[in-house]
């Protein structure tokens, strides 16, 4: 890739060329044969928020590796005294990794934390800003299925407006003139949100929004943020639930997904989650290929 990555903090830094050398990479990685090809690397998971897929995915994807891994939690480090994320950033650097992994609940904090960390950080979800790795394990999976991005229409329905997944998805598949469609009720999904990439479209009929969709993504929904906004679960459930019935009202291909958590009974039913559209579990597998993918760029050592 020229020219070559320091760190991964969004999709809107990368070339479409950059993108499609990731997604290739990711298709050669192997999780189930380890290799040395990271051996001597030290990554650090900088973790301020819970996390079980992409955690655990890069840390099996640096492990599968050769890379030695370790795990800092606010609960487990001077975080809990007060540190600044500027100084655990230059400890953990000064300690001897090689690479930062980083979840953090404040968008921009990635970024943050690259102007002053020598390096590599990858920005493992920042707040409601940016999710890359988690684009671009979708575009894998999608592209596994579809044979490409170009001119799909994939809708996205949920809890757009809190969704860094739905952000860094729509940046991605807009680099491929993708028909990128946010569904859910208005507090969820603003007219604004339609202006986030080229391509992008508010829908807040469900049943509208599903004709002719080749991708069907639908994001986890919060009870309490339901509630704030003075919305019902019933409603929601009524009006955005993916079911078998309004699968069908896509493309007789289309495949389903969801990042996870998956909360069954609300974003999507069990006979839609464990059907034969859909991608979840793939989803999930495909993490580690293309967390492998994204440390072996990022420490140049992919061949």
């Amino acid at each position: 890739m020229k020219p070559q990555l320091h760190s991964l903090l969004g999709i809107e830094q990368l070339t479409t060329a950059q993108i499609e050398s990731i997604l290739a990479l990711a298709r050669r990685m192997d999780p189930s044969r380890p290799s040395q090809l990271l051996r001597g690397k030290r990554v650090a998971l900088l973790f301020y928020e819970s996390s079980t897929r992409t955690r655990t995915s890069f840390e099996f994807a640096a492990k599968t590796l050769g890379a030695a891994t370790t795990l800092v939690t606010p609960v487990s480090s001077s975080i809990e005294k007060g540190e600044s994320l500027i100084d655990t950033g230059w400890t953990v650097a000064n300690l001897g990794a090689d690479a930062i992994v980083m979840r953090h609940a404040n968008s921009g904090a990635a970024y943050l934390l690259a102007r002053y960390v020598r390096v590599p950080i990858v920005n493992a979800g920042d707040g409601m800003h940016q999710h890359p790795s988690q684009a671009l394990l979708d575009a894998l999976t999608i592209t596994t299925h579809k044979k490409r991005l170009n001119g799909l229409r994939v809708v996205i329905v949920g809890d757009v407006y809190h969704s860094r997944v739905a952000r860094s998805n729509a940046e991605l598949l807009s680099r491929f003139d993708a028909d990128i469609v946010f569904c859910g009720p208005p507090d969820f999904v603003p007219e604004i949100s339609a202006s986030l990439a080229p391509g992008v479209t508010a829908c807040h009929d469900l049943n509208i929004a599903l004709q002719g969709a080749d991708v069907v993504m639908a994001l986890r929904v919060q009870k309490e943020r339901l509630a704030g906004k003075h919305l019902s679960v019933e409603d929601y459930i009524a009006n955005y639930q993916v079911t078998p019935q309004r699968m069908m009202l896509a493309k007789p291909d289309a495949v389903l997904m969801h990042p996870g958590p998956v909360i069954r009974g609300m974003e999507l039913t069990s006979e839609v989650a464990d059907g034969p559209q859909s991608c979840i579990h793939e989803q999930v597998r495909n993490g580690v290929k293309t967390r492998m993918a994204i440390l072996a760029m990022l420490l140049r050592a992919a061949r």
